[in-house]
């Protein structure tokens, strides 16, 4: 089977794949709240000849799909959870949501278009026989507010493959190479006394006060952190509405950030100190939840280069006028850069990096168990906002659909190369060995389970 079948066969089930999209773009579902999306995906495989495990590592919404057997053993990644407040509806040009939630990130996307590449995956080693390797794709809930792979890293579930690819809808067409930073998220409650703040505040013990000085705490700590770290928070609780009462609980959620999980552990103990701290100047009680953590990409040199050359040598896509005109309409409604046209064609010239970014991805705690690469093709207009209703809004159009179908077509091919080829999956391993050498520590505490937020 050639690397121009496997096109061909993908862009003849470009209607299942872009009919699943569309129904998981609709269903628009929270982080360990994707019970219809995981199940889509799911049948869906199942239906294709899959073997499908369901409920993996303990998350309801996480599955895993395998089809044929031996060695290689290759992983595809692929997500499916949504973000709240961004409800929009399809084909819109300007903001008209109604406040629901909306794939502001493309997850309906990237998980179809894993499936898609795992069907070509499929054709190839039905023609090639038994015992020609194995594809394994992960449903991977979450991303957004859970960080599930690294629970499922944690399991240990990625550390019998011999390589793991994802990809992300973007706004070009490129290989992600470069690392970025672990990020560890912790929930503080504050519990005091309510009391009425006029005619008896000596008898109130304030929450609010607890978070407030703990963040002024942290104000203060920014000073003394490593150029590597960051550190954000949002006030979950604020104790209520009126002031002439003493807020008898409030809570505050922190997000940790530092280029490696040991120095991002190492920040959050500073930062668990003036949480302790706060509680003791107001006399309060401090509750303390672990919520998730990722840890930082281990990237990979050879998969890039690999990904690369697929991205290349597949058949990018070409837009129609009405795609053009679109892609502008949207372009004209957002700040961006001078580029010279609203929607991004050709590939971006790889380069390998090592050097850190300031986001974080679950894709990371995979990539300390096996070598691990992804890419990112168009499905957005040219310097689209993330998490934006210009996202959602194109969601179900055929600019994003044709960039899920190449995404599948250049992960399909790459799997195939390494079937092909195992001295591409011995540098690989060789490449991330050596990076690999300190071992993983997973970010995810002891005992934490995966919750809703």
């Amino acid at each position: 089977m050639t690397k121009q079948d496997l096109y061909s066969l993908l862009q003849g089930r470009m209607s299942d794949l872009t009919a699943l999209s569309d129904s998981i773009w609709g269903f628009a579902e929270l982080s360990l709240q994707e019970y219809r999306s995981a199940a889509c995906l799911a049948d869906f495989l199942e239906n294709e000849g899959f073997t499908v495990e369901r409920g993996i590592a303990g998350i309801e919404t996480a599955f895993c799909a395998s089809f044929g057997s031996g060695k290689p053993v290759i992983g595809l990644l692929a997500e499916y959870d949504a973000l709240d407040g961004l409800q929009q509806e399809a084909g819109a040009m300007y903001p008209c949501g109604s406040g629901g939630c909306g794939h502001g990130c493309g997850h309906h996307l990237l998980g179809v278009g894993s499936v898609g590449a795992a069907l070509a995956v499929k054709a190839y080693l039905e023609e090639k026989g038994e015992g020609c390797g194995t594809v394994e794709l992960y449903g991977c809930p979450g991303e957004e507010g859970l960080a599930s792979k690294a629970f499922m890293a944690r399991e240990k579930l990625f550390a019998h493959l011999d390589a793991a690819l994802s990809w992300h809808p973007g706004d070009e067409n490129r290989v992600f190479t470069g690392s970025n930073q672990t990020s560890l998220q912790v929930l503080y409650t504050f519990h005091g006394i309510a009391s009425h703040a006029a005619e008896t505040p000596h008898m109130g013990r304030s929450a609010l006060d607890a978070v407030e000085l703990m963040n002024m705490g942290v104000q203060f700590l920014r000073e003394h952190m490593p150029r590597t770290d960051s550190v954000h928070y949002a006030i979950t609780n604020t104790g209520g509405v009126s002031p002439n009462v003493v807020q008898p609980e409030a809570a505050v959620l922190y997000m940790v950030r530092s280029d490696t999980v040991p120095h991002a552990k190492d920040l959050l103990s500073r930062v668990d100190k003036i949480a302790q701290g706060a509680a003791l100047m107001t006399e309060t009680t401090l509750a303390r939840r672990f919520l998730d953590g990722t840890a930082d990409i281990v990237p990979n040199a050879v998969l890039e280069q690999l990904l690369y050359n697929n991205l290349v040598e597949a058949p990018a896509p070409v837009y129609t006028a009405e795609e053009q005109r679109y892609a502008a309409a949207l372009y004209a409604t957002y700040p961006h850069s001078d580029s010279p046209q609203p929607i991004h064609e050709g590939v971006v010239p790889y380069i390998h990096s090592d050097e850190h970014d300031y986001g974080s991805s679950d894709v990371g705690d995979v990539s300390w168990l096996t070598p691990t690469s992804q890419i990112l093709t168009v499905t957005y207009p040219a310097g689209s906002p993330g998490h934006s209703w210009q996202n959602v809004a194109i969601g179900k159009h055929s600019v994003a659909h044709k960039g899920m179908i190449y995404a599948a077509q250049v992960l399909g091919c790459t799997v195939v190369d390494l079937f092909e080829d195992p001295t591409l999956l011995t540098a690989a391993r060789n490449e991330w060995q050596q990076k690999t050498a300190n071992g993983y520590t997973c970010p995810i505490e002891a005992g934490v389970t995966p919750c809703i937020i």
